[in-house]
């Protein structure tokens, strides 16, 4: 029986999109709260890294690994190409010389959620901004479906 022949399909297919905006929506509510280098809490601040791993397991109950680098090496994370994205995906860039040093999340429209630098606080922007497009080096796409298939 293929996929769309299947009358669960879509009820499938809209839970899992459910999550990706749920995911999306917890995300936004952390807008403005500081950076903080290794900060994962909303009363310390967050890093990158500490941001995506506080989302995804507070909306989807998914653990992510502490740093950026190992976020993008996660086995269970699949690859996906820039033109695929969808919202709640992981993004990466090369912001310290070195590959997967950034993490945020796709949002959609070419935008993304992350916690950008000291000084700075949670906030979207536009990956198709010079900055952000010439060092973009790749994406990731957690399973939210069997995220928290266990809960």
């Amino acid at each position: 029986m293929s996929p769309s022949a299947d009358p669960a399909a879509p009820g499938l297919l809209n839970q899992v999109r459910d999550k990706a905006s749920d995911l999306v929506l917890s995300a936004m509510n952390f807008l403005g709260v500081p950076y903080k280098r290794g900060g994962n809490s909303v009363s310390n601040g967050f890093d990158c890294s500490g941001f995506t791993r506080h989302i995804f397991e507070m909306s989807v109950g998914l653990v992510l690994p502490r740093r950026a680098d190992e976020q993008a090496k996660l086995s269970s994370l699949v690859p996906i190409k820039k033109e695929d994205l969808k919202p709640g995906d992981l993004v990466f860039f090369n912001t310290m010389r070195a590959t997967f040093s950034h993490v945020g999340i796709y949002v959609g429209e070419g935008k993304f959620i992350h916690s950008p630098r000291v000084g700075g606080a949670v906030r979207v922007e536009d990956m198709r901004e010079a900055y952000w497009a010439k060092r973009f080096t790749g994406a990731r796409r957690a399973d939210l479906n069997q995220a928290n298939a266990g809960t």
